[in-house]
C-alpha cells in the first residue's frame, strides 16, 4: 500500500466545505494582477516590520553597553549576522558622532521603517478591496445568471424565500466572512513564514519548540470552528424559512386578514424568529470566543517560550546570547498577532463556508435546458408544428406520467385548442413548445426540425405567451408593454395597447404610459393586468401564440373586448389555445380533448358535439354552471 493511501483524507483531497472555499477563491483569477500587487506589498510590509524590530534591539544593546568591540561579518541569510553587523555599524557611528547623534539617527530610521511598513500595508489593502468586492460581485452575477438559466420546474421544489436568502444574505455572508478574511489569508502566512525562518536562524531549538506548541493551540481552535460552520448552516437555512414565510405573508395578506388568521401566521413567524434568535446566539458566542481564546493560548505559548528560552540563556551550556534572546522574543511577540488574525479568519471562513454550500446548491444545479453544441438554422416556419409521440413526467423516478404518447399537428396559420379537466396535461404540452422543459421521449418539430437542435433564443423569439396569471413587473406601463422588445417606439407601444383594448384605461391613469403599476401590477384590476399582458404579446408580434387561459381573469365586458382583440391578433398566426371557457374556442380550426395525459377526442366544435362524448359533457357542465 502506498504512503498516499495511508494519509488522512484531508491531506489527499479537500473536504467538500474546503473544496467550496477553493472554488470561491477561483473567482480571484480575473483579478490576479491586483492579487500579485497585494501579495507583494504584504511581503514588503513583513520585511519592513522585521527590520524595524531588528533595529531596536541592537540599538539598545550598543547604546547602553560599555563594550562595543564588534567586527564586521560577511553577509549571509542569518539573523545573527544581521544583528552583529547592525551592532558593528552602530558602534562605529557612536564612536565618530557620539551617542546623542546615534540616538537621533536610529530614531529617524525606526520612524522611517514604520512609515514604510504602514504605507505598504495600506497599498496591500488598496489592491485587495477591488478583489474582495469583485469576487462577491461575480458570485452574485453567476448566481443570478444560473437562476435565469434553470427551468421553471426547478423552483417548484424550492421556496422562493430560501432562494432570495441564498441570493442576498448568503452572498453577503461570503463577503463578510470569507472575503474579509482574504487580507489575513494573503498577509498573515507571509508574516508567520518570514518570522519563523528568522527565528530558526537565531535559535533552531527554541523555534522547533514553538512549532510544536502552536499547532496544538490551533487544534483546539479548529474544533470549535468546525462546530461554528454547522451552526451557521442551520442559521442560514432558518433565515431562508423566515424570508419564505414573509414572502408568503405579503402575497397572501388579503386571505390572512379575510380568514382572521393573523394570530396563526404570527405564531408561526414567531416560532421561526425565536429559532433563528437561538441559532444566532450560539454562533455569536462561538465566534466571540475566538479572540479571547487565541489571546490566552498565545500568552500561554509566549510564557512557555520565555521560560525555556531563559534556560538556554542562563543554563550552564548556554548557547543563546541575551541580546539574541531579546530579539527572538520581540520577533515571536510579532508572530502572535498574525496567528491570532489567522484564527479569527478561520472562524469567519468556517461561518462563510456554510453560506458557500448553500450558494453552490444553486450554482451546481443541473441546467437541463441548454443550447445544442451544433445548432441548426431556424426554419422559415411555413409548414407547422408537430408533437410526435411525446411523453413527460415531472419526477423521473415516478411511474405517473403527465403526458402519454401525445401526437398531433398544428398547421402553420391555424388555431388548435386544448380542452379538458384540470391536470389533464394541457399546460404541460404548451410549456414544452418554448422548451421550458424537454419531453422524456418523443419530440416536437417545427417544419420538420427538432426544436432541441435550435438555439433557445431563436426558438423563443418565434413564440409569444399570454398566461392565466398576468406576470407584470414593478415599473411603468410603457416598460411592461415593451418588456423583451429592444428599442420599441412609442407609436408601436400605443398601437399594441389599442389592439389589446388597454389604451383607454392607460391614458386615464395619472401619468399615462409612464404610470408605475406597482409590484406585480398591484395598482391595476385583474382585467387591466391581463390586457397589458396581451399588449406585451402584441408588441412582440410573434409567429406562434400560446394563450393559456388568457381570458379567464376577465369580467364579461373585458372578456368580450379582449377576445375580439385576440381574434384579430390570431389571424395569420399559428396559435395554441388552452381554454376552460369552451365558448371562446368554438371557432378553432381543431379542438383536442385531453384526459389523464392522453388525447381522447379531436375535431371541430360541431364535430365534437355530434359525437356526444367527453367534449359534449364538458359543454353541458358549463351550460349549467
Amino acid at each position: 500500500m502506498s504512503l498516499l493511501t495511508k494519509l488522512p483524507a484531508i491531506f489527499v483531497s479537500p473536504s467538500p466545505p474546503l473544496k467550496n472555499y477553493f472554488r470561491i477563491l477561483r473567482y480571484i483569477l480575473p483579478y490576479r494582477g491586483r492579487a500579485v500587487a497585494s501579495v507583494t506589498f504584504n511581503l514588503l510590509t513583513v520585511v519592513f516590520s522585521l527590520f524595524s524590530l531588528t533595529m531596536i534591539v541592537p540599538f539598545l544593546n550598543v547604546l547602553f553597553s560599555q563594550e562595543r568591540n564588534y567586527s564586521f561579518m560577511p553577509w549571509t541569510f542569518s539573523a545573527k549576522v544581521l544583528l552583529n553587523n547592525f551592532n558593528y555599524f552602530l558602534s562605529e557611528y557612536i564612536n565618530i558622532h557620539g551617542e546623542v547623534e546615534a540616538l537621533s539617527l536610529i530614531s529617524l530610521l525606526v520612524v522611517f521603517l514604520f512609515l514604510l511598513k504602514n504605507l505598504t500595508r495600506y497599498l496591500a489593502m488598496y489592491f485587495l478591496v477591488p478583489i474582495r468586492n469583485g469576487v462577491v460581485h461575480d458570485v452574485r452575477r453567476d448566481l443570478y445568471a444560473q437562476i435565469l438559466a434553470l427551468p421553471p420546474g426547478y423552483f417548484t421544489e424550492e421556496r422562493k424565500g430560501d432562494i432570495m436568502a441564498r441570493m442576498t444574505t448568503d452572498v453577503q455572508e461570503l463577503e463578510w466572512s470569507i472575503m474579509n478574511s482574504l487580507e489575513a489569508v494573503f498577509r498573515e502566512p507571509l508574516n508567520i513564514l518570514i518570522f519563523l525562518v528568522t527565528m530558526f536562524t537565531m535559535s533552531p531549538q527554541l523555534t522547533l519548540f514553538v512549532l510544536i506548541l502552536l499547532p496544538l493551540a490551533g487544534l483546539v481552535i479548529g474544533r470549535i470552528g468546525k462546530s461554528l460552520r454547522k451552526k451557521s448552516a442551520q442559521a442560514q437555512a432558518k433565515t431562508g424559512e423566515l424570508l419564505s414565510n414573509l414572502e408568503e405573508t405579503l402575497g397572501g395578506l388579503r386571505i390572512i386578514q379575510g380568514f382572521t388568521a393573523e394570530d396563526r401566521v404570527k405564531n408561526r413567524f414567531g416560532t421561526l424568529n425565536r429559532q433563528l434568535f437561538r441559532f444566532m446566539n450560539r454562533i455569536g458566542r462561538r465566534r466571540d470566543m475566538a479572540s479571547p481564546l487565541s489571546e490566552f493560548l498565545g500568552a500561554l505559548v509566549l510564557t512557555v517560550v520565555m521560560y525555556f528560552g531563559g534556560r538556554l540563556v542562563l543554563g550552564a551550556n548556554a548557547n543563546l546570547e541575551p541580546a539574541e534572546f531579546i530579539a527572538f522574543i520581540a520577533i515571536f511577540s510579532q508572530l502572535i498577532p498574525p496567528a491570532k488574525a489567522m484564527t479569527t479568519a478561520w472562524y469567519n471562513i468556517q461561518k462563510g463556508l456554510a453560506s458557500a454550500e448553500r450558494v453552490y446548491h444553486i450554482l451546481d444545479a443541473p441546467v437541463a435546458i441548454h443550447d445544442p453544441l451544433s445548432p441548426q438554422q431556424l426554419p422559415n416556419f411555413v409548414q407547422g408544428i408537430r408533437y410526435e409521440q411525446v411523453e413527460f413526467a415531472y419526477r423521473k423516478d415516478e411511474s405517473r406520467q403527465v403526458l402519454k404518447q401525445v401526437d398531433f399537428e398544428i398547421p402553420c396559420g391555424k388555431t388548435i385548442a386544448l380542452v379538458g379537466p384540470s391536470g389533464s396535461g394541457k399546460t404541460t404540452l404548451a410549456e414544452l413548445l418554448p422548451r421550458f422543459m424537454d419531453p422524456d421521449s418523443g419530440r416536437i418539430l417545427i417544419d420538420g426540425t427538432d426544436i432541441r437542435t435550435l438555439r433557445l433564443r431563436e426558438l423563443r423569439s418565434l413564440i409569444g405567451v399570454v398566461t392565466q396569471e398576468s406576470i407584470l413587473f414593478n415599473g411603468s406601463v410603457k416598460e411592461n408593454i415593451a418588456f423583451g422588445v429592444d428599442e420599441a417606439s412609442d407609436e408601436a407601444i400605443i398601437h399594441a395597447a389599442q389592439v389589446a383594448h388597454a389604451h383607454e384605461f392607460i391614458v386615464a391613469m395619472p401619468e399615462g404610459y409612464e404610470t408605475n403599476i406597482g409590484d406585480r401590477g398591484s395598482k391595476l384590476s385583474g382585467g387591466q393586468r391581463q390586457r397589458l399582458s396581451i399588449a406585451r404579446a402584441v408588441l412582440k408580434n410573434p409567429r406562434i401564440l400560446i394563450l393559456d387561459e388568457a381570458t379567464s381573469a376577465l369580467d364579461t365586458e373585458s372578456e368580450r373586448l379582449v377576445q375580439d382583440a385576440l381574434t384579430r391578433l390570431m389571424q395569420h398566426r399559428t396559435t395554441l389555445v388552452i381554454a376552460h371557457r369552451l365558448s371562446t374556442i368554438a371557432h378553432a380550426d381543431e379542438i383536442i380533448v385531453m384526459q389523464q395525459g392522453q388525447i381522447v377526442e379531436r375535431g371541430t366544435h360541431t364535430e365534437l358535439l355530434a359525437r356526444n362524448g367527453v367534449y359534449q359533457r364538458l359543454v353541458e357542465l358549463q351550460a349549467f354552471s
